[in-house]
């Protein structure tokens, strides 16, 4: 999991910076629409957002983008789906953070590291513990001594198994010695339902309840991050309650292998032009999300380092094998 300190770093601009075309401007142009595979439910941030992105992206580059659920496999199935594209830009995915925690600890038939053209990188979730408002818990400690009390009593909403919610909710356990039960959804729309409608007890997972908080009907108990979120500014972090875990979990646009280093460029600007819209800075707003600007080799480079040092945690959390 990343630390907000660490996602704030990975936001900013290096030296690696991709070859700059004016704006509007793309060396290729595609052929016929473009569809990118969304691993999360329709309806969600992630699903809105990309669509948003398509927007300007479609504009750029000259063809319509076609955003295609492919919900499954722990938000693995959409970028897996690219294994039988053409490496020529018509066919992309959406790939969470999760396609570099999966092949750890359940066989794939590819490699995160080997069969996917990293792009840009999107955006990331901040991530924390929310109830409905009317749950009887008012403060963090009040959940937690309920999980001791009665363990695996409570259930708790994610948006799937090995996802960030699940691994934040694991070091929460193992930290305070409390025991929930854990119930993966395909995503946030389908979680966020589950806890209206009183099928889980609490979430875990990222800001789409955030509007839920704001109109009255959740409460947050406690946020995932390194310092408290100004907009709830009131809200103590888990490690402020002596609980040193902080989750957040970005995701970007991938590709076939071998794509030409052209094709690449040209969709990777046409992203980073629509990121820069406001209308899609105030949506990501809305969910306490920044752009997480990556050009293609830096979105690597991240990947490369991530693989290697997620495999502690989840050997820690019991979902993968030393």
């Amino acid at each position: 999991m990343l630390t907000r300190r660490h996602f704030a770093a990975l936001a900013g601009t290096t030296a690696l910076a991709a070859p700059v075309l004016a704006r509007g401007q793309a060396r290729w142009k595609p052929e016929k629409p473009i569809t990118i595979y969304n691993p999360f439910a329709a309806g969600g941030v992630t699903d809105v957002h990309i669509r948003m992105l398509g927007e300007t992206v479609s504009k750029v580059l000259g063809q319509q983008v076609i955003v295609d659920i492919k919900a499954g496999a722990a938000g693995t199935l959409a970028p897996a789906m690219l294994l039988n594209a053409k490496p020529d830009g018509q066919t992309l995915a959406c790939m969470s953070i999760n396609s570099l925690r999966y092949p750890h600890y359940q066989k794939t038939n590819w490699d995160p590291l080997k069969d996917f053209t990293y792009i840009s990188g999107l955006s990331g979730y901040t991530m924390g513990i929310v109830v409905k408002s009317t749950a009887p818990w008012q403060a963090l400690e009040e959940l937690i001594a309920a999980g001791k009390k009665e363990p695996e009593k409570y259930n708790f909403g994610t948006s799937g198994i090995g996802g960030t919610g699940q691994l934040m909710m694991i070091e929460v356990e193992q930290a305070t010695g409390a025991q929930f039960t854990h119930v993966p959804y395909k995503g946030g729309a389908e979680w966020m339902q589950a806890l209206l409608s009183d099928q889980v007890h609490f979430l875990a997972d990222a800001a789409q309840w955030a509007p839920f908080v704001d109109n009255g009907q959740c409460r947050i108990l406690g946020m995932a991050t390194e310092q408290r979120i100004a907009k709830y500014k009131d809200t103590p972090t888990l490690i402020e309650r002596g609980i040193n875990v902080v989750g957040q979990s970005p995701y970007g646009i991938v590709g076939p292998k071998g794509m030409p280093p052209e094709v690449v460029e040209s969709i990777y600007l046409a992203f980073k032009e629509a990121m820069g819209e406001p209308k899609v800075n105030a949506y990501l707003e809305q969910f306490l999300q920044l752009p997480w600007y990556k050009n293609p080799a830096e979105y690597r480079a991240f990947a490369e380092k991530y693989y290697v040092e997620v495999k502690p945690l989840l050997i820690k959390a019991g979902l993968a094998q030393g």
